[in-house]
């Protein structure tokens, strides 16, 4: 890609970074709450969010701007095994409508606002509630640098180098989550998603006719994998279960990230939280679309250094100027929410799971909204220096990982909602177990999500972040049966009230 500035671009991207700025700032003063100074209202905003807000919250959480720029570059370089996120968004959304919703009601009956304080209300065990906030805070760091990332490509593209502009852009979404918590991002997710559907929907129409229609699109993606002797735009025989056990890992764990849990949390209500899994799947067609843009990087003939760099040398080469600094803007703008989400969850956990159990037990509640606020703040200065000092691929391969760790904590903070036979030892055993064993059966393949078991003639290939998963239970199931033949009642009903 040039590295000139485009003055129309770089136009237009500062008027709808201004505008979303300072629609952060204004946040406090929309759905005004008596005071921000208590986790309920800053990190919740108040358990308020009604279906369109949670809609656009949950989807701007959850389709993020690492999601425009990755997805598409994946798709770009393997082909139809790219598109292994289009089931995995598929499946997530029944497994939302039945689960979510008794989530929702035991965290709002007991004032939960956390995964770690479900766990703790479910089995009263602190080591669990310390496993499970831990994990969550761990997996969310690279999530957060993954954004920043995402916003740099989109930066660069406009001709901007080095690190100040990045550095500006994170200030700016660390004072306004400071000051507006939970409100800013679910206002600003408003305009991001509006405007990701208009970059979306006017790729798909305007580009393949510049290309010469779908077909010649296919055509010429086809051609690329074939000439490069990898990837294709059909799935091979030997993909089709690693490409599923993706999919239904990804689907496990996506909903037990801190980021889609504040979301949930934040709604009004069980009925917010189930119409919004009949509506999200309308991302998953965005998705699937947005994914298509790989396949028109080949037809385009478009060169990178970077796979990342598909999406803004496509919107560059084809696209006014003016539209190519919308759709950067957009890409920009949809980092700054998941961001902002995924720092106000962790900081969550670390208050009211950390700070307020080891520290402090008789802090305030305005004493959490504090700390919380700072955590927030260090935090997203955690992933800035992330992507300042330590080469990509490490935010990568963490983020990896911390798919296969935050999967570890459905036992603890699922099972619980339905039966009360699992005991907290067992739990943490489970727990202790698929971090540990996943974590390095992934670090023996490389720091590669799918792991291939040989027996015989026959290789079976899957995704270690499931299989890490089955061993979890298969741990917490043989020591629960050991726990309960000695009679061991530690842990007793998972329906405690904390």
């Amino acid at each position: 890609m040039s590295s000139e500035i485009d003055g129309a671009a770089l136009a237009v991207f500062v008027f709808f970074f201004l505008l979303v700025t300072v629609m952060g700032f204004l946040a406090s003063r929309w759905r005004q709450a008596a005071s921000l100074d208590h986790l309920d209202e800053w990190g919740l905003g108040g358990r308020k969010f009604g279906t369109w807000i949670t809609w656009f919250l949950v989807g701007g959480d959850f389709y993020t701007a690492y999601t425009v720029i990755a997805v598409p570059a994946l798709v770009y370089a393997v082909g139809a095994y790219g598109f292994f996120a289009l089931p995995y968004t598929i499946i997530v959304y029944p497994l939302v409508f039945a689960v979510m919703p008794l989530l929702w009601k035991t965290a709002k009956q007991h004032g939960h606002v956390t995964a770690g304080d479900v766990v703790r209300g479910a089995y009263r065990s602190r080591a669990l509630e310390l496993a499970v906030s831990a994990t969550g805070v761990i997996a969310t760091m690279p999530y957060i640098a993954l954004q920043l990332i995402g916003m740099e490509v989109a930066i660069k593209a406009l001709g901007l180098t080095g690190e100040v502009p990045i550095i500006l852009a994170f200030l700016v979404l660390a004072l306004y989550t400071y000051s507006s918590g939970l409100r800013a991002p679910a206002l600003i997710a408003f305009v991001k998603d509006i405007m990701i559907y208009v970059v979306v929907l006017a790729a798909i129409v305007i580009v393949p006719s510049k290309l010469g229609g779908y077909g010649a699109v296919f055509a010429a993606a086809d051609a690329a994998f074939l000439e490069r002797g990898q990837g294709g735009i059909l799935l091979t025989a030997n993909q089709y279960l690693p490409y599923a056990s993706l999919a239904l890992g990804s689907a496990l764990a996506a909903f037990m990230y801190p980021h889609t849990l504040t979301g949930i949390f934040a709604s009004a209500g069980v009925n917010t939280i189930r119409k919004n899994a009949i509506l999200l799947p309308a991302y998953t067609l965005l998705l699937g679309l947005l994914a298509l843009l790989g396949y028109m990087g080949h037809a385009a003939n478009i060169e990178v250094q970077s796979n990342n760099d598909v999406v803004p040398a496509l919107f560059k080469y084809l696209f006014p100027s003016w539209f190519a600094g919308f759709a950067f803007s957009a890409i920009a703008i949809g980092a700054l929410v998941p961001a902002a989400v995924m720092s106000i969850g962790a900081a969550n956990l670390f208050t009211r799971n950390f700070w307020k159990v080891w520290v402090n037990p008789d802090v305030t509640a305005a004493g959490e909204a504090k700390v919380a606020k700072i955590t927030s703040m260090l935090v997203k200065v955690g992933a800035l220096l992330a992507i300042l000092f330590l080469p990509t691929q490490f935010a990568l391969d963490l983020q990896l990982l911390g798919g296969l760790w935050i999967l570890q904590t459905l036992p603890a903070l699922v099972f619980g909602l339905y039966i009360s036979w699992f005991r907290a030892p067992a739990l943490l055993a489970g727990w202790v177990a698929g971090f540990v064993g996943g974590t390095l059966l992934v670090w023996s393949d490389g720091l590669k999500p799918l792991h291939t078991f040989s027996a015989f003639d026959t290789q079976i290939t899957l995704y270690t972040g499931l299989i890490a998963l089955v061993l979890n239970v298969i741990v917490s199931s043989a020591l629960n049966l050991v726990l309960l033949s000695k009679g061991d009642a530690r842990g007793a009903s998972p329906r405690g009230t904390g």
